[in-house]
Formats: C-alpha cells, structure tokens, sequence
C-alpha cells in the first residue's frame, strides 16, 4: 500500500517534470516564434524605411523607435528620438494640420490616421515623414486611448517632388516650346508653348511623327540627316524652316538632347524650339540700317567704304585701276527749299533710281547723305574710262527726273573723280579726293566732271580761308557795290541799274563774286549780307533821286534763301521805308532756276513783293526750265535774256531764233525783256530789230562805283538831250 502510493506519487512528481519541461519548451518556442516575428516586422520596418511609432492620447506622449537594423546597416543615418510630447516633435507650423488629421480618425470620419509633416530628428533637423496609424486600444466607452502605427521619410520625396512641380510649372510657363519625342521622333508629350507657336494642341500631335513641323522651305533630306545626327550623336543645336498649323512658315532655333529612361527602356528625346522668325527679321533690319541707306536703298558710307576697300585689294593684287566718282546734283537745296523736303525726297529717288541704271548693277552706287552721291568703278584699263562713265551719267540726266505723275524736275550733277593708285592708297582718301575734284567741277560751272589733281588742294584751301574771312566781310567793311546802267532801246535813255555786289578783302585782294556768294549761301550768311545790300542799294537811289534822278529803277539779286527763309518782304518793307524809296522804284531778280523749282510755291511767296509795289524780273532767263505755263502763273514783270544767247547771235542762227522767241513770247504775255551781256553794236541792231525793251552790257556801260554811275548816267542824258536839241 505505501509502495503503491509512493510510486503514484513518484509517477505524478514524473509527470510533472515532463509537463513542466514541455510547457517550457512550448513557452520557448513560442518566444522564439515572437522573436522570428519581431525580426522578420524589423527586417520588413527596415527594408521599406519605416519606422514604428505609438502614441499614448491620455499621457500626449509619443513614443519612436527605428529598427536596429537600419542603424547598424546604414552608417551615419539619422535617428528619431524614442519618447517626446508631440508639439515637441512636430513642426509649429505643421502641427495645427496635424492635429486635425487626428481628431478626424478619433472622431470617426476616416479610416485610417494619414499625415504627412515635419518631424524633429535626433541631430536637431526637420524632416519631412508620412504617418499612418489606427487605435490599438479603446477604453470601455470605445473611445481611442492609444494608437500605433509607421513613419516613413519622405524628405528626399519631397524634394524631388517640388523640383518635378517647379519644372513641371517651368515648363508651362516657358516662352519656348518643349517636347518630348521617342526614338521613332514622334511626340510624346508638349508644353503649352508648343501649342502657342505650332498651333497645335497635345492631343493633335500625341503618337505623330515630327516631320508634322517640316517646312517646304527645306528638302526631306534636311530633316532627315538633322535626325540621324540627333541619333548619332544624342544632340543637336541650329536653325530650321518649321510649319505651323495653319501653314506658315517659321524660322525655328531649336536645341534637341537625348534623356535615358530607366535602364532598359527606349531613350527619349527633348526638344527646345524658339521662333527667331521676328527676331532675325530685327536683325537683318539692324544690318540693313546698319549698310543702306533708308531713303534710296542704296548702300551708305559704310558699306561703301567696305566695298571700296575690298576692290582696291582686288585692284592690288590684278594690278588694275579703280576709279571713285563723287557726285553732287546742282542746285539742290534751292529745288528742295521751293518744292519741300517730301519732294526732295522722291527727287533724290528718282536720281538714285537713274544713277543706278546707268552705271549698272555691277558698280556700286552709294548715298553719302544729302544729294552726294559716289560710285565705285573696277578693273579700268585706263582714266578714260572713269571719264567715259562721268559723261554717260550727265547725259543720263538731260532728261527730266519724273518725281510724281504730275511734276518733272530737271537737275545736273557735278562730279569729281579720283583714281586709285593715281591719287590714293585707302578709301577715306579716294574720297577726299573725288570730293574735292566734286568741288572744282561745281566752281567750273556746274553739270560737268573733274578728275583730280594735285594743285587743287591748294584750290580748297583757299575756299576754306575765304569762307572763313567772309564772315567778318560786313564788320570790317569790305563788301561795296557797282551799278551796271540800262538801256530802254526804244527811247535810248538809261532807265535803271542792276546793283552788284563786289568784295575786296585787304587780305586776299579782289574776289570774284561766283567764288564767294556760293560759299555765302551755303554758311547762311547771304541772308545778313542780302540786306545790307538791298539798304545800300536803296541808300544809293535815294542820293541819285535828290541829284534829280527821280525816274531811274533799282535792281537788287535776291538769294533763294532770302525767298524761302524768314520774311523778306517784311525786311524789303522795312528797308523802302527808311531809306524812302518808292516800291515802283525797286526790282527784285531771281534766277530761273530757283523760281521753277517750284513754281506755284514761290508765286505765292512772290505774290507778297507784288502787293508791296515792287517788281519781280527772273534772271539768266533760257538757262533752267523756260516755260510759258510758269510765266503765267509768275506774278513777274520783267524777263532778263541771260548773256550765253547773247554773245553768239550774229553768228549762230539758232541763238538768234531763240532770242527772237523769248522776246515774241514775254511780249504775248505783257513782260519787259531785257537782254544781258550785250557787247556789240551788231547785237543791239539785232535785239532793237526784235523789240527788245532794254540792254545791260559793256556795250553801254561796264559796271561803276556809285559816283562813277551817277556822272555816267548825267553825261548820257545830256548827251541824248544835246542829241534831240540838234535833230532838224
């Protein structure tokens, strides 16, 4: 009996060994399976970068913890601190959002706690993570004690996120269009610039070939080779003819670079494209202006001094010559003050139009400014070329320039020539040189050419040291006036004077007035010295008048500029009134050539002396546009035959037929006529037989100082009287 119990006992003690020693090992395998688990979450927590967090609602406490795994594998990486409020943790500015977020999930109205925010790191930096989490325990009432969930960090997310969101805004805002392209160059995606530029929308061009853009201004083998060498090389930069939609054409800078997708995939192609159409249009505008000129078209200073120095290396190097023309239209800036600058403009067309035409299209032709004009003439054999071409381009000009469908305007040019190697080396003194042999051609008359030589520098000098001295011609007193007399044919009495203007400088001795009233006239100063010889003038027939003199007329010259600037009748009022010449007493001459410039603006302008009382003559009548439309719409009275007619009209028949015409034809319309340079008896027989009114010339009297005239003009009256005493 006791041994039975003994080994029942024994046999209970064995059996709870073995129970015991079995639950340990069961408690250990489960402890085991726990760690496997807690390993495997750790390995899972550190494979996907996440940490794991639990937060306690009743404490505000927030617990962090990072799996050791990451610490230990990734060597410097940051670590979150393990225990910390949460308005400690979270960012202030991120935390109010935060908090929302939670009380949401607390109060039921979303299944799942998701933010993402700043977080505080272990080395004091704020990180950006994305929580999620759910409650892991509820009091009795279900209310959310605690919470648990994982925090990933999302900072370099972030990061790359708002650079994708700023290039993305970049390239909606871009001015240039983008586009994506595939391997096969079709599109694959375009910005809205494209669409602005091409015309068309992303979903018009999604899946087409880029030869949708291509231009006919290029061949398809142009695209063609632009794209193999995109291929090749995996860029490409220029410019190209692209189409839009709406098929205009376009010039296009556009800058292609390859993009290599993820490994394995296909690369892709970007494409910058920017329509430089207006700005190469500004560019060849900037590059015109630059070389032409705007008025004629026709290259400037600068071009032509390109081109000139680009023939004279050529002339070097062939050994041949070439030859610079300088041509200046005579008379332009009276033609441009009567008719306007509009007109000048069209005339100065005109003659660029007809310089071109007759020199060609293979010499240059260039507008220096103003009515200067030069061409450049190659390969010569020899001066006489240059000469040769000087003479096409003045008979070029004999006829008319048509400046509108209504109006001709004829104009002369003079031209100055120069010669390299003959006259010089470099373009700045072929100029010079032409320029001044220009000069010289004017001072030979106009309407003619010059070549250049050396003793007319000594010619420019001069000019430059006379314009200079005339400056002070009034001051120092040096300008007098001469009287040539008139002679009324019909009765022989000496009816007026024309007064000339004369300058002794006690420098430079007697100058002739064709050197100095040109020079007068360019500087502005005939406008001052105009006056004062119009008063002396008017001073001189005062004094005759109180010598009994009462019925003899004044001439006085009138400047072109006197006519077109200021108010000259205002002055020529001001001058009869203080000197007290009667108006029927004064006339006033102007060349032909300035009064038909334009001729309905200087008969109003003319109209003026008319109504003052004074008489109007046109000078050197025959020489410019002799016209009986202009003598009638004229308020003139007297017409003065200029002396070129008159010199030859006993020997050449057709002087004399139009000496008789002019004289026929100012009769018809009531003018006096009077007849220049009259030298002979012959030629006073001639013009008394034709009706002639009167005659100026060393034939009755060569121009005299005042007293000179005054004697002069007593003895002929006396004489004539004598005369008629005599007669039977």
């Amino acid at each position: 009996m006791l041994l039975g119990t003994v080994l029942l006992v024994v046999a209970l003690v064995v059996a709870l060994v073995v129970l015991v020693t079995l639950r340990r090992r069961s408690e250990r395998a489960y402890v085991a399976q726990l760690r496997e688990r807690e390993e495997r979450l750790k390995l899972a927590l550190w494979a996907t970068g996440e940490h794991y967090w639990d937060y306690d609602l009743a404490t505000g406490k927030l617990h962090r913890s990072q799996p050791e795994q990451a610490a230990q594998s990734e060597a410097g990486m940051r670590r979150l601190p393990s225990l910390a409020d949460l308005d400690q943790v979270v960012h202030p500015d991120d935390l109010p959002l935060a908090r929302e977020r939670l009380q949401r999930y607390i109060d039921g109205e979303s299944p799942m706690f998701r933010s993402e925010h700043r977080v505080l790191d272990a080395d004091g930096q704020w990180v950006w993570i994305r929580a999620r989490g759910r409650a892991v325990e509820r009091d009795a009432n279900g209310r959310v004690r605690r919470m648990a969930g994982t925090a990933l960090n999302i900072t370099n997310e972030r990061h790359v996120e708002r650079e994708r969101q700023i290039a993305s805004a970049v390239l909606r805002h871009m001015g240039e269009a983008v586009t994506v392209l595939d391997r096969e160059f079709r599109f694959v995606s375009v910005n809205p610039a494209f669409t602005r530029i091409t015309g068309y929308a992303a979903d018009e061009v999604a899946g087409r070939g880029a030869e949708l853009l291509d231009s006919a201004q290029h061949d398809p083998a142009f695209y063609r080779h632009i794209r193999e060498i995109t291929l090749r090389q995996g860029r490409f930069s220029g410019e190209m003819w692209q189409r839009r939609k709406d098929g205009e054409e376009f010039l296009c800078a556009i800058e292609t670079s390859v993009v290599q997708e993820a490994e394995g995939e296909p690369p892709l192609y970007v494409a910058v494209l920017n329509d430089v159409t207006q700005q190469k249009r500004a560019e060849q505008e900037l590059r015109y202006l630059a070389n032409f000129d705007t008025l004629t078209n026709l290259p400037n200073r600068t071009l032509l001094s390109e081109r000139l120095s680009r023939a004279i290396v050529r002339a070097r190097r062939e050994n041949n010559r070439v030859a610079v023309l300088f041509l200046d239209l005579d008379r332009f800036k009276d033609i441009n003050d009567s008719l306007g600058h509009a007109a000048g403009d069209r005339i100065l067309r005109s003659a660029a139009v007809r310089l071109q035409q007759t020199v060609g299209q293979h010499h240059t032709v260039a507008r220096l400014g103003g009515d200067e004009f030069t061409v450049v003439l190659e390969n010569l054999a020899s001066p006489s070329d240059a000469d040769r071409t000087a003479r096409e381009v003045i008979m070029a000009f004999e006829a008319p320039l048509i400046i509108d469908e209504r109006q001709e305007v004829s104009i002369s040019p003079s031209i100055g020539i120069s010669l390299y190697p003959d006259h010089g080396q470099v373009p700045t003194e072929l100029l010079k040189q032409a320029d001044t042999a220009m000069y010289q051609a004017k001072a030979a008359g106009r309407r003619t050419f010059v070549r250049y030589d050396d003793a007319m520098d000594v010619a420019i000098r001069q000019r430059a040291t006379i314009s200079g001295a005339l400056r002070k011609v009034i001051d120092r007193g040096e300008l007098h006036l001469v009287y040539q007399p008139r002679l009324a044919l019909p009765s022989s009495r000496i009816t007026g004077v024309e007064a000339l203007l004369r300058w002794t400088s006690d420098e430079h001795g007697e100058i002739p007035p064709a050197e100095f009233i040109p020079l007068a006239e360019e500087s502005g100063l005939i406008l001052e010295i105009g006056e004062w010889v119009l008063r002396e003038a008017c001073l001189t027939l005062r004094r005759w008048r109180q010598h009994g003199l009462d019925g003899l007329a004044m001439a006085v010259n009138m400047s072109v500029l006197q006519l077109l600037r200021g108010n000259f009748p205002e002055v020529v009022r001001r001058v009869l009134a203080d000197t007290g010449v009667p108006p029927d007493a004064l006339e006033l001459e102007l060349t032909e050539s300035v009064l038909m410039a334009n001729a309905s603006q200087a008969a109003s302008r003319l109209q003026a002396f008319r109504e003052i009382g004074v008489s109007l003559a046109i000078d050197d009548f025959g020489t410019g546009y002799s016209s009986l439309a202009y003598l009638k719409r004229l308020p003139i009275t007297t017409i003065k035959i200029d002396k070129e007619f008159i010199g030859d009209l006993t020997r050449d028949p057709d002087d004399a037929a139009i000496t008789s015409t002019v004289i026929a034809m100012a009769h018809s319309l009531g003018l006096n006529v009077v007849a220049e340079g009259v030298e002979t008896e012959a030629q006073m027989q001639f013009l008394r037989a034709q009706g002639c009114d009167e005659v100026q010339g060393f034939r009755v009297s060569p121009p005299l100082d005042a007293h000179a005239c005054l004697a002069f003009i007593r003895h002929w009256s006396q004489s004539r009287a004598g005369v008629a005493a005599s007669a039977p």
